[in-house]
């Protein structure tokens, strides 16, 4: 069942800020939505304080996160060791999405890096944070972060990527609003 705590002690932020990668899960409130499971990299988490975090969001093909989190809130985030020690840790909180002409987005923005193609941020208050052994997992060694994202939005340009974010981004794939929905009245 693994260990459980009311915060992100010392120790779970050092293993955090060494992963490469981690995936973050939400779901809607209706009993045959679909669960949303997504791999992040790019150095894009940060443990903001002992009960939030936050990670930078790249416009991609679907927007499940704003939308399940606009509706209900809840958000898990997971971390996996692949190198050394096992260790798998999750964090249970509350999300809610941070859009870049939001007020919160002069507060928060400054802790990431953000793209031309950041779509947005993703933050979360954590009420629970759980480790686990992970002898389960394997091994695997990193070798480095894939720009194929970045040529992509090159290629896009500023208008190409607005007009993505407006044909994929505003619902869920169960017809949930988005953040950005709700922005363009969705």
């Amino acid at each position: 069942m693994g260990k459980f705590h009311d915060s992100i002690k010392p120790a779970h932020r050092a293993f955090i800020e060494k992963q490469h990668i981690f995936f973050v899960s939400t779901a809607p409130l209706c009993a045959d939505g679909h669960v949303n499971l997504s791999p992040k990299g790019l150095d894009c988490f940060r443990v903001l304080s002992n009960n939030q975090v936050g990670y930078m969001d790249l416009i991609s093909s679907g927007n499940e996160t704003s939308a399940h989190t606009l509706e209900n809130g809840r958000i898990t985030l997971m971390f996996c060791s692949f190198e050394g020690a096992p260790l798998i840790l999750r964090l249970y909180g509350k999300g809610r999405t941070v859009l870049p002409d939001s007020e919160d987005w002069a507060t928060y923005a400054p802790h990431f890096t953000i793209y031309p193609s950041t779509r947005q941020l993703i933050l979360a208050d954590i009420s629970l944070v759980q480790t686990s052994c992970g002898f389960g997992v394997p091994l695997f060694q990193y070798t480095g972060e894939r720009d194929i994202h970045f040529d992509w939005a090159d290629k896009k340009g500023k208008e190409g990527l607005q007009e993505y974010l407006e044909e994929k981004n505003l619902i869920s794939l169960d017809g949930l609003p988005t953040d950005w929905g709700l922005k363009t009245g969705v």
